[in-house]
């Protein structure tokens, strides 16, 4: 310790410039106390006293101030408690700056320091310690909420792990890969052994685990709509008061069941969505026989009403009932019952159907009857041969509602056969009565313009007329039309000969 510190000394030199002269004497006499001031703050010792300092520069400045000098005597006593703090946080502060220069994520810096001072690089190695444990725990916490999730908890869980490893694989430096510092380790037991490899696979693993995380939480909301879409189907069930609201309820049933079925096996909403499954089928299954059933029976009724009267509906509405009965399969556990219903409606079914194609035949003959009637002593204009062809359809019409299953099945088709044949002839019949009077009709039109605008050519005018005989020649015979266009040919002839 000097006898005058720094600060004590700048008081008193302020004081000395004031005190001096600017001519060469006044110069000399600051110098000389300068030196005085100076060999005191070189000299060791305990502090100077007030009384010295006062002789030291008052033979030369007489004026010199005495406030200065208990200033001066204030400012040199060696500092408190403070001044060791502020000494001591300038002292850390710039160590910490030397630290902090030196654990820059620079690899050159790093790497040089590593070399010659690793010790400076301990806040960098506890840092790349704590992320390395840091990312190899949470990555194994993501992978195993992921890998094996049981609920959506445990996705949205595991998602946030596989982001936090991610965070600490991004605190890892690259040129840290595959070094060790041994000094450190052996003191603090760190426990990183990342090569380059691992940690891209680490990498990998993070991005494979983002991918399932998103994936899976994708597909929850298929999951969702199809619960969705299953509950109200459920409940437009139950409410439904009549058999084509329950139909219309199992269809939606089947087409929620639908998007279960569409949800990725290997996700978490997939194997929950496989799990519940099986249910909801049995469910739908159970609905829908309960529904084809009970139409059937309502089928069934309803045919027994209107059977007195209207035969033909009653057996529609029975074959509608059987339909239905038929689409339950065998391993359903209301198969017998729907099969002894079945039984018993295609009895009614068959007495009303043999009934049914018997008046078939019967409706088939008349029309058919009345058809060939009204054709007897042909020629006929068109619209009786039209009139004749609708008549057979009809009766075609009426053998064709007999189903195969009918007694009177074999009877209907030969009748059928026969009755398409004479259809044939008789729209033969038709076509060729209206052409015939479509002939004539052109033959007459020709003939009324040859007499209006004579041709002056005698060789033009025999080229008409032949042109008309030829065309009227054309008009089959057994047509009303066949008597005048003989008339006419005959009288085209003549004019010929005359020309």
């Amino acid at each position: 310790m000097t006898k005058l510190n720094n600060k004590a000394f700048e008081v008193l030199r302020v004081e000395v410039e004031r005190c001096a002269n600017n001519d060469a004497i006044g110069q000399t006499e600051k110098l000389i106390v300068i030196k005085r001031l100076e060999k005191l703050r070189l000299e060791k010792g305990s502090e100077v006293k007030f009384d010295e300092l006062r002789d030291t520069v008052s033979d030369i400045y007489p004026q010199f101030s005495d406030k200065v000098i208990k200033k001066a005597i204030k400012a040199n006593k060696p500092s408190g408690i403070f001044g060791k703090i502020t000494f001591l946080i300038i002292f850390l502060t710039g160590s910490g700056g030397i630290v902090w220069m030196a654990n820059l994520p620079n690899p050159m810096i790093r790497k040089s320091v590593a070399k010659t001072a690793p010790i400076l690089l301990v806040p960098s190695f506890m840092s790349m310690d704590y992320h390395y444990r840091e990312a190899i725990d949470t990555l194994g916490q993501a992978e195993q909420l992921l890998d094996n999730p049981t609920s959506a908890a445990d996705i949205q869980r595991g998602e946030e792990k596989a982001t936090e490893a991610k965070k600490h694989l991004d605190q890892l430096p690259v040129w840290f890969l595959g070094y060790y510092p041994e000094a450190y380790c052996n003191w603090l037991g760190c426990s990183w052994k990342f090569t380059l490899d691992e940690f891209e696979a680490a990498r990998k693993k993070v991005a494979r685990l983002e991918a399932i995380a998103f994936q899976n939480q994708n597909s929850l909301n298929p999951l969702q709509e199809a619960e969705g879409k299953l509950e109200v189907a459920k409940q437009q069930y139950t409410t439904a008061k009549t058999i084509p609201e329950k139909e219309t309820a199992v269809l939606a049933w089947k087409k929620a069941i639908t998007l279960f079925e569409q949800i990725p096996e290997e996700t978490i909403a997939g194997r929950n969505a496989q799990a519940k499954l099986k249910g909801y089928i049995q469910e739908l299954d159970d609905a829908f026989t309960a529904t084809y059933i009970s139409a059937a029976q309502e089928f069934d009724l309803e045919a027994q009403k209107i059977k007195p009267t209207n035969p033909q509906g009653a057996s529609k509405l029975w074959q509608q009932a059987l339909y239905k009965l038929n689409q339950i399969p065998k391993e359903n556990p209301r198969y017998l019952e729907a099969q002894k219903l079945l039984v018993s409606i295609q009895s009614k079914e068959q007495t009303v159907a043999n009934s049914s194609s018997i008046n078939y035949i019967e409706a088939a003959k008349q029309y058919a009857f009345t058809a060939a009637t009204i054709t007897q002593k042909p020629p006929h204009p068109a619209p009786k041969w039209k009139q004749s062809a609708e008549l057979w359809n009809n009766a075609i019409s009426q053998l064709k509602e007999i189903d195969v299953k009918d007694a009177g099945y074999v009877e209907a088709q030969k009748l059928i056969a026969q009755y398409q044949s004479n259809l044939g002839i008789i729209e033969e019949r038709y076509e060729s009565e209206k052409s015939g009077q479509e002939i004539i009709l052109r033959a007459n039109q020709k003939i009324q313009n040859l007499i209006a605008f004579s041709p002056s050519n005698r060789q033009q005018w025999k080229s008409e007329i032949q042109g008309i005989i030829n065309q009227l020649e054309t008009v089959r015979s057994q047509t009303t039309s066949y008597p005048k266009a003989q008339q006419l040919i005959t009288l085209a002839q003549r004019r010929m000969q005359n020309i």
